[in-house]
């Protein structure tokens, strides 16, 4: 469920006309609604909850989408994050998330990154090779703490919606191997400077069957009966997110309370508290991108394109993915047209659909991608010095701009040319 509906003043997030955000923010704008974002996570922790997780650290994906003020308000919740950057270490202190519900993976940490995510008392850093291991013992030595890391560890099960978005094969580049995670886990324990505390997998994102989660799953649980049975202290098994949402054209995903039914079902029994890395179903449909029509370029053997001012830099999920949005009229419309859907950036590939039977459309009407809450403005760019577009969160009858456009002034201001040039 979200809160985007057709209302008298067509297409409205909650309470407020996507037309109204659109005439007093200028588009292209990304649009959120609170109530979606709360109910996606409400809905996602609950239902671990209903079957026997006890105390779940539900750390939700910053990378899906950074903005602090959606990280304020699932922090609020009660949620935690799973960070990837010291970047975003900072948003989630900034959202007022406490240190102990932060994680911090990736598999490229640099040592001044490591500090801090130590300095600010992290809940754990998530190991992902033997180097980077003898890293983080190398940074909490010099400043006198143990580090509590989670090894992450690559179950070699494939899964997720696009290959690009895999992450749990042999040859994709996160986590150490499963043959070597116990070896490791038993040298970071004779380690003074590491405090190890459990071991943590993630195997792709967009994932509409469980079964690939149910294989990976029964491994870590393998591996954690191992630990414990080498006499080896593990307090938390974390399980990573993945779990996909429904993008329209893909396959219906289970709902929270099947994966949570299957979650249970696979830990029963296990002494150890459980985290989650939820991000994608969160986030995306709670958030939509509103884009203006500049025109309709038809060609004489009949193709049509209709260009508009959103482009890949905005959206690049589907010149990346091969990714699909629902696009919808901001104001209704009746009939049908066959529409390549193409932005401004000079490149091919600033195509969002080709061949999509759509609305009759003009100039100056109003678009809407759907589900473009996840890893839409997260991942924009200013490409072809095109401005990142608004961002907008709405609560109610009330929306407010929690990121603004920077100016061309502004972007300007940040090339410095030389004295000497």
């Amino acid at each position: 469920m979200n809160h985007f509906e057709y209302g008298p003043e067509g297409l409205a997030c909650e309470g407020v006309p996507l037309a109204r955000i659109a005439a007093e923010v200028g588009t292209p704008v990304y649009v959120y609604s609170r109530a979606t974002l709360e109910r996606h996570f409400t809905v996602f922790r609950d239902a671990l909850v209903k079957a026997g997780v006890v105390d779940p650290l539900v750390a939700y994906a910053v990378k899906a989408n950074s903005n602090v003020a959606v990280l304020k308000v699932l922090g609020d919740l009660g949620a935690g994050a799973d960070t990837v950057s010291e970047g975003e270490v900072r948003r989630a202190l900034a959202a007022g998330i406490p240190a102990e519900r932060i994680v911090f993976s990736g598999v490229g940490k640099k040592r001044e990154e490591i500090a801090f995510a130590l300095k600010a008392g992290v809940a754990e850093i998530n190991v992902e090779s033997e180097p980077e291991m003898e890293l983080i013992a190398a940074v909490a030595a010099e400043l006198g703490v143990r580090a509590k890391i989670a090894f992450r560890v690559n179950p070699d099960v494939a899964a997720g919606g696009h290959a690009k978005i895999a992450t749990g094969k042999s040859e994709n580049k996160f986590g150490v191997s499963f043959a070597e995670a116990a070896r490791l886990y038993a040298n970071a324990s004779n380690n003074a400077a590491l405090d190890p505390i459990g071991v943590a997998c993630h195997i792709g994102s967009q994932i509409t069957d469980l079964e690939p989660m149910r294989a990976a799953f029964t491994k870590m649980r393998g591996l954690v009966e191992q630990l414990i049975g080498e006499g080896l202290s593990i307090e938390r098994l974390d399980l990573g997110g993945g779990l996909g949402v429904p993008y329209f054209n893909h396959p219906e995903p289970p709902p929270p309370s099947a994966f949570a039914a299957m979650v249970a079902e696979v830990t029963k029994g296990l002494p150890v508290k459980l985290a989650f890395e939820p991000g994608r179903v969160i986030a995306a449909n709670a958030g939509v991108m509103v884009s203006e029509v500049i025109h309709v370029h038809e060609r004489p053997e009949g193709r049509k394109f209709l260009v508009i001012d959103a482009a890949m830099n905005d959206l690049v999920r589907p010149a990346m993915y091969d990714a699909f949005h629902d696009i919808r009229p901001v104001h209704a419309k009746t009939g049908e047209s066959v529409y390549d859907v193409v932005g401004p950036v000079c490149e091919t590939g600033d195509t969002f659909t080709r061949d999509r039977a759509l609305p009759p459309f003009g100039p100056g009407d109003l678009v809407a991608f759907m589900s473009a809450g996840a890893y839409g403005s997260a991942m924009a760019s200013e490409y072809n010095t095109r401005p990142l577009i608004p961002e907008v969160l709405v609560d109610g009858d009330r929306y407010a701009v929690i990121r603004k456009r920077p100016t061309y002034d502004e972007m300007l201001a940040r090339d410095l040319i030389p004295e000497w040039v």
